[in-house]
């Protein structure tokens, strides 16, 4: 079951067509053998960016997916396991 409205799914695909152009931003930075700092920024920006989109899902997950599956008693152990676990893959 996925959880994401027709709404989200616009938003994060607008998110991550700007993301995708900063990726391309830095491959012309690095190309361009711009300041090391302001790569870093950059990257530091791209991540900020991806881990916004990263949470926005994690967020509709629980509030739709995992809120669904115990509601209707689909092995809460199982759900709560995968839930730790994408949140475990996601923490830094």
């Amino acid at each position: 079951m996925n959880s994401l409205s027709e709404a989200d799914k616009k938003d994060l695909i607008v998110r991550l067509r700007r993301i995708e152009g900063q990726v391309r931003g830095l491959q012309r930075m690095i190309d361009e053998e711009k300041y090391c700092v302001d790569i870093l920024t950059q990257i530091n920006a791209c991540r900020g960016a991806l881990k916004k989109v990263a949470l926005k899902i994690l967020n509709r997950h629980v509030n739709g997916c995992v809120k669904n599956a115990i509601s209707q008693e689909e092995g809460e152990e199982a759900i709560i396991t995968e839930l730790m676990d994408v949140i475990d893959k996601f923490s830094d």
